[in-house]
């Protein structure tokens, strides 16, 4: 089997799982939203939820994948089982206690971490559900840095399939709780002033994180995993991790830490209510298109290329990435087109139920504008990141993501104080994306010029491709607004119609176009489909 094939047939595994997981997702966020509308209880919650979610992101889908596997690749290769388990057994037990110290440590000291990141926005007072909450779920922290060492083990072995499917058992558990007959009676424990169904929504959330690691122990244990109890700072294996691991918070991670600052500025006083919650509905959108193959395609190379630069094959190396980056650009490019033009009649269908009104459509809108323009650049972060981390070179990343943090900082405050009336609540995804771009181009070019070109040539071909097709297919969705129209007050299953039209139309314009244009990447993608029966992760 080709690098080329195994990357696709491993991505379309996961990114068929993934989208299953995302409309689970999305069924738990319209419950979220329909319980909770864009009051300052569903601010509370998508608060209190986002600061552990934030560091679970940053190890789940971030710096411990990107550490551990290149070291663990070594282990691989050497061909030593005995020393490979005993080095996964100290990697699990040493982030066990980390996890666990953080977990405390967040649950004690939750009001000053709420308070600290609300500096800019309301009283103290006006957050203590928040304070609440983030007590009940901080504990969900540990488990999900548990499930994160399962699947960078597992992911090692090109076991793709369990650990991609574990959010799919984490939103299930989520939306169970948000069924009346459950949340109802667990809104009766919590004190009168907090009895609310985010309580019950945040209990299903710690259910969740137990789920998710609970679920890979078998494939683990099969694989070889005892799980014997070993804690060694001094294992060589373990500080290489470390070494990795420590910058990698910052360096892979700037994707969700600039999500977080933005939350931070949403607090800010002069922010409309709700500011919040339209933004976490906006990334929610946007990820469903970016998880569904972006994250796939970043999470099948890193295993791929730490393997390639463990063999000094930069060569290859290279064409992965520029390979992986077209790809993830002929999904990417368009779909930013469809959410700019067609973003509120997507949040209108998607979740103006129950107390999510039209004012709270309009705010989301908002947002999904400024975070569908940075798209692209998002999913070639996550492209770009790994190359380095391949070479375990976590010092790059970590200096470019310092700058990129700086930039979306200073973005937020001038947006916030100068723009404001211009951008409104979306200031501070516009300043995400803008940051975006900047960490993307500035790590290829230093990439480019350490290890020579990367062949871009063809890579700017097909994005002309690309963008071509994705500037028409635009066209259409335009011409689609303006004589089919689409009537926010006409009954919901007409609109799911009208909208599900809309983007098959696109898409199939889309298509058909990229075929007469000659688009490399739509042959490669029908090679996969093709042969779907014979997909192995």
């Amino acid at each position: 089997m080709t690098e080329k094939r195994q990357i696709l047939k491993s991505a379309s595994v996961i990114t068929l799982i993934t989208l299953v997981s995302r409309i689970c997702g999305y069924v738990r966020d319209q419950r979220i939203t329909l319980l909770l509308g864009t009051s300052v209880a569903a601010d509370s919650f998508i608060l209190a939820f986002r600061i552990p979610n934030l560091l679970r992101r940053l190890v789940g889908e971030g710096s411990l994948s990107a550490s551990f596997i290149p070291v663990f690749a070594q282990y691989l290769k050497n061909g030593d089982d005995q020393a490979t388990w005993r080095f996964a057994n100290r990697i699990f037990w040493t982030v066990a206690m980390a996890a666990g110290a953080l977990s405390i440590l967040g649950v004690l000291f939750s009001k000053w971490i709420i308070y600290a990141f609300t500096m800019f926005g309301h009283g103290p007072s006006h957050w203590d559900f928040a304070v609440y909450l983030n007590r009940m779920i901080f504990p969900y922290l540990f488990f999900v840095a548990l499930a994160a060492v399962a699947m960078a083990i597992l992911n090692s072995f090109h076991e793709f399939a369990v650990p991609a499917a574990t959010p799919i058992l984490f939103n299930l558990s989520v939306i169970l709780f948000s069924v009346g007959a459950v949340y109802k009676p667990i809104m009766k424990w919590a004190p009168e002033p907090y009895r609310n169904p985010a309580v019950a929504l945040a209990a299903g959330i710690l259910i969740g994180g137990v789920l998710q690691f609970l679920v890979q122990v078998p494939s683990l244990v099969r694989r070889g995993m005892r799980f014997d109890f070993g804690i060694s700072l001094s294992d060589p294996g373990i500080r290489r991790v470390g070494k990795l691991l420590i910058p990698g918070f910052v360096g892979i991670g700037i994707y969700q830490i600039n999500f977080f600052v933005d939350t931070i500025f949403a607090t800010a006083s002069r922010m409309p209510r709700g500011s919040i919650t339209s933004l976490y509905v906006a990334e929610r959108v946007m990820e469903l298109v970016l998880g569904s193959y972006a994250i796939a395609i970043s999470t099948v190379i890193l295993p791929m290329m730490s393997r390639q630069a463990a063999s000094r094959q930069h060569d290859e190396m290279k064409k992965t990435f520029t390979f992986s980056l077209r790809l993830v650009s002929f999904i990417t490019v368009p779909a930013a087109v469809g959410l700019v033009l067609l973003r509120t009649p997507i949040i209108q269908v998607l979740f103006e139920h129950g107390k999510f009104v039209a004012e709270s459509t309009a705010l989301a809108a908002r947002a999904l504008l400024y975070y569908a323009l940075g798209l692209p650049a998002f999913a070639a972060v996550k492209m770009v990141v790994p190359l380095f981390y391949s070479t375990q070179d976590t010092k790059t990343p970590v200096m470019v993501a310092g700058y990129a943090l700086a930039i979306n900082v200073l973005l937020n405050v001038i947006f916030l104080f100068v723009f404001f009336r211009i951008f409104y609540n979306g200031s501070p995804a516009l300043a995400t994306s803008s940051a975006a771009y900047f960490n993307f181009f500035a790590l290829l070019w230093i990439f480019r010029k350490r290890f020579g070109r990367l062949g871009f040539a063809a890579v700017l071909a097909s994005l002309g491709r690309i963008a071509s097709a994705a500037v028409v297919m635009g066209l259409g969705c335009v011409a689609f607004l303006r004589y089919v129209g689409f009537n926010p007050h006409a009954h919901l299953l007409s609109r799911i119609g009208l909208l599900a039209g809309a983007i098959l139309g696109a898409a199939c314009l889309y298509l058909a176009l990229a075929w007469i244009l000659r688009c490399e990447e739509l042959v490669e993608l029908q090679t996969v489909l093709r042969r779907t029966d014979r997909v192995a992760a």
